[in-house]
């Protein structure tokens, strides 16, 4: 399997778990703006959120994971874990300076930079999801690594 197919696992299950998250988020609070919400409205869509929920799972699996498959190797940290927070750190800070801008410049309730003028309880449960986001991708992503190494070991070999 390649980088890029583990990626695409790892970044699905990783959206799931953040989505079941902003699911809570919507049925019980909400605590703070919830990210399909959001993807709704730039996608022009505010009173469709299955389309803000699409866009949430194509971003968090194909893109993200994919560029997740590609990077890995690449980060500078030791455990997938650590790997996977970093990387969404660094697609937390992306989406801060670029996707939470944009929302009032299609129409949406201006949320500012890093989503500040949305509250902070909106920065604290961005910054939570994508944490969690990245917690889930990396695992993911090394059990599917060394699920990969022990199947390629040679007979016999011991499997590290």
């Amino acid at each position: 399997m390649s980088r890029v197919q583990k990626g695409i696992i790892a970044g699905l299950a990783a959206t799931v778990a953040v989505s079941l998250l902003e699911a809570a988020n919507l049925y019980f609070g909400p605590w703070a703006a919830s990210f399909p919400r959001l993807l709704s409205v730039m996608l022009q869509m505010p009173d469709l959120i299955v389309a803000g929920w699409v866009a949430h799972f194509l971003v968090g699996t194909i893109v993200l994971g994919s560029a997740f498959g590609i990077l890995c190797p690449r980060l500078p940290t030791d455990t997938p874990e650590s790997k996977g927070i970093l990387f969404a750190v660094g697609a937390f800070i992306v989406m801060g300076l670029t996707v939470a801008p944009a929302v009032s410049l299609l129409g949406g309730r201006p949320v500012g930079i890093f989503f500040m003028q949305a509250g902070f309880g909106t920065l604290a449960w961005m910054i939570a999801t994508h944490a969690v986001y990245g917690i889930v991708l990396g695992s993911v992503y090394g059990r599917l690594v060394e699920r990969d190494k022990r199947a390629h070991a040679p007979a016999g070999a011991p499997a590290h």
